[in-house]
């Protein structure tokens, strides 16, 4: 999940989808390094980012548990199954967001392969998740991923989330830890009153709902 917020002469721009509980967002053009890096340059004042790279310069408040999915074609051996396993996908290719696109999910799913003495055939580096759905549908390989949103030229293939819970990451708001926009500060404030689940730590919590 990536979204991204500016706040520019009182005007508020924000991307993505955001739901309540466990939600699962939908992603858009940036990359979620690039929004890390967009945010402690200035050039936004806030992003939602799914398992942002820990850095003194920016604060991450989580507010969402956000699973991985693996996209297959309809015809895969386990596309009927509610959850699948990576032990399900040990006989396909691989299709994968580039680890300089997203390094934290990229050596999370890497890890979990060791761990399962699972080697891909082959895993194919893609940079957005729109390019990884389309190479399912044209049978090239499975795609692990954040939820994606299926749009045009994505017939024949499901989403289906995978059951390990190494693979769950939080999504969290991401601002500078030394943000000092009021627009800013407040919209996180709101947000995080409406969305952050009763069990965020009180002292990040606090951090953004101080008055």
């Amino acid at each position: 999940m990536a979204a991204v917020a500016r706040f520019a002469r009182g005007e508020h721009r924000a991307g993505g989808d955001v739901q309540g509980g466990e939600q699962c967002g939908s992603p858009v053009a940036e990359f979620s390094i690039e929004l890390v890096r967009s945010v402690m340059a200035g050039e936004l004042n806030l992003a939602l980012v799914t398992a942002p790279p820990e850095d003194p310069k920016i604060t991450a408040v989580p507010f969402a548990l956000t699973p991985l999915y693996a996209v297959l074609p309809q015809t895969h051996a386990a596309a009927q199954k509610e959850q699948i396993a990576l032990q399900d996908l040990t006989k396909d290719e691989w299709i994968l967001l580039a680890r300089r696109v997203h390094p934290v999910v990229h050596s999370a799913i890497m890890d979990a392969a060791r761990r399962g003495a699972i080697a891909p055939k082959h895993a194919h580096d893609v940079i957005t998740a729109q390019q990884a759905v389309h190479l399912v549908s044209e049978n090239v390989g499975v795609a692990v991923l954040t939820k994606p949103v299926l749009g045009a030229g994505a017939e024949g293939v499901v989403i289906k989330p995978l059951s390990d819970t190494s693979l769950c990451f939080q999504t969290c708001v991401v601002m500078r830890t030394d943000e000092n926009s009021r627009l800013a500060n407040e919209f996180a404030r709101s947000f995080l009153r409406k969305y952050a689940p009763q069990h965020l730590p009180p002292k990040q919590m606090d951090l953004w709902l101080s008055a």
